[in-house]
């Protein structure tokens, strides 16, 4: 197997995993200095959640052509696209922010808009790192795929919440600048010489050949119940999205310590993922998966227990630590097993999963956290979680006994 200097010898590898960490970065920024301007105008938890749902009803709507977009046409391109509708909405926020806008409603408007383009950009995003490198090295440039995005989500947080304390606007007008760095290094990155041609198609798609994508999942049992954990471990332990509340009223930080609490899983995360780079797992992926999500579920436990700021910045280090071996355990397994061809679709699919574990999740705990408060949300959230490992580890016995990568057939997972 290459070694991860042998990937990044590569100027295309490189330059992705750049764009990758800038996207990133801005993207997380704009949710913590939304997030917490949306709490300082309304002081409603029942808002945060709104604006996790406006932001997975696009993905939602948009994976069907989205996906068959990715499969058919120049994923560079699509990514490019969608990358430069993000920045046209950091802008409009940055514009309303510095007019003064004193009203929920523009800023979800903005925020549908703006996962309307990230869900554009998401399939396109996630089938490219299989086709920049040869087939043995995708072990290697996953982690560091992972590990950009999580460099992103350890920094982001940090930038948009200390732009937000210096001048509000400047923090939409910095994701902006972020995005526009990721779009700019897109038109030199180069596919790997083994990575499958795919010529734009004549003719139009059917219906059939669109939802392709959930007959590869549903006919493999491996990919059905690593996708599905996601959904639902993700959905009901996010406690992301209730931060906010937490760091004001439970911990008593501002916005600058709001930025830390965010960044404190993209630190464990970054830490963890930097570890797999250097030595990937090997064995027994399968129960790792289902094992560090387990734990995700426990660290969200503690989350919602502490009054401690230490605590529970530690606890997000520890879940965001669990949460990156899932991904790399997921974004392995699923590219690799599946058709080059079905591959958009099949990610299209799992990014309208991973949006409603995140997005849809924030907007479950934010109808959670106005019913039982933010703590009782997320403790609720945590066993939740642990309850849905218990269930998948009997009910998807493909999953939980994949042993090696090696094990599964490249290119297999196919709709019948």
């Amino acid at each position: 197997m290459p070694t991860a200097r042998d990937v990044l010898r590569d100027r295309s590898p490189v330059l992705f995993l750049v764009a990758v960490t800038t996207t990133t970065m801005a993207s997380v920024a704009q949710v913590t200095a939304l997030g917490f301007q949306v709490f300082e105008l309304t002081g409603r938890e029942l808002d945060l959640g709104l604006l996790g749902l406006a932001e997975f009803l696009p993905a939602l709507l948009l994976a069907v052509p989205a996906g068959t977009l990715a499969d058919r046409f120049d994923r560079r391109l699509l990514m490019g696209v969608g990358l430069g509708g993000e920045l046209v909405c950091a802008l409009v926020l940055a514009w309303l922010t510095w007019r003064g806008v004193d009203t929920f409603t523009p800023l979800l408007l903005v925020v549908v808009a703006f996962g309307s383009f990230r869900a554009l950009a998401a399939p396109a995003a996630r089938a490219l790192p299989v086709t920049l490198v040869a087939p043995e090295a995708l072990p290697r440039i996953v982690p560091l795929f992972a590990a950009s995005w999580q460099f992103g989500g350890i920094v982001g947080p940090v930038v948009g919440g200390v732009l937000y304390a210096i001048d509000a606007p400047l923090a939409y007008v910095g994701t902006a600048v972020l995005l526009g760095l990721g779009m700019a290094v897109l038109p030199f990155v180069r596919l790997h010489p083994s990575a499958p041609t795919r010529p734009p198609r004549a003719g139009r798609t059917t219906w059939r050949e669109a939802l392709d994508g959930l007959r590869v999942i549903r006919r493999t049992p491996v990919l059905a119940g690593a996708i599905s954990l996601d959904l639902f471990a993700v959905l009901f332990g996010g406690a992301v999205a209730l931060l906010p509340a937490i760091a004001t009223e439970r911990l008593g930080v501002g916005a600058a310590g709001l930025g830390w609490l965010r960044a404190g899983a993209g630190i464990g995360a970054a830490v963890v993922t930097l570890g797999l780079a250097a030595r990937p797992a090997r064995r027994h992926v399968g129960k790792l998966l289902l094992s560090m999500v387990g734990l995700f579920g426990v660290a969200t436990l503690v989350l919602g227990l502490t009054t401690s700021f230490a605590v529970a910045l530690g606890s997000l280090v520890v879940a965001g630590g669990a949460d990156a071996v899932s991904v790399y355990v997921r974004a392995t397994l699923v590219p690799l097993i599946t058709a080059d061809e079905y591959r958009g679709r099949v990610l299209a699919v799992e990014n309208v999963f991973i949006g409603a574990s995140n997005e849809l999740g924030a907007f479950e705990s934010g109808v959670a956290g106005q019913l039982l408060g933010a703590p009782g949300a997320i403790v609720l959230g945590g066993v939740a979680t642990l309850a849905v490992v218990g269930i998948w580890w009997f009910a998807f016995p493909a999953l939980r006994d994949v042993d090696r990568f090696d094990d599964l057939a490249p290119g297999s997972a196919r709709p019948g």
